[in-house]
């Protein structure tokens, strides 16, 4: 299968503030295509630390704060994406108010 010059979204993901403990925490299910393009939307009032692996700190996202990771490489003739499929992204921070949430846009494969 190849890939093709088409994106398409996954289902939005998300954890409500309320909930989080101070340890990491799963934002959704773990993705169901390489992401071509992700974004954290952290509309909550705490600011949240970003993992891969539910262990190492990898990002911050300040309360209020959106981070786009433009994760697409351009290859010699398509899109590359870049985070593989399956990955689950965890957040980590004080309990607030407001909600996080994770977009993912994907390269549909032909």
């Amino acid at each position: 299968m190849g890939l093709t010059n088409k994106v398409d979204w996954e289902v939005l993901r998300s954890i409500d503030a309320s909930t989080l403990t101070g340890s990491f925490q799963a934002l959704g299910t773990p993705l169901d295509h390489p992401s071509y393009i992700c974004k954290i939307v952290n509309n909550s009032t705490v600011l949240v630390t970003i993992s891969n692996d539910g262990i190492n700190d990898k990002d911050v996202a300040p309360a209020g704060s959106f981070f786009l990771y433009d994760e697409g490489k351009t290859g010699s003739n398509s899109q590359v994406p870049a985070v593989p499929k399956n990955t689950q992204i965890y957040v980590k921070g004080s309990a607030g108010t407001g909600t996080i949430y994770l977009v993912s846009k994907y390269i549909v494969e032909s």
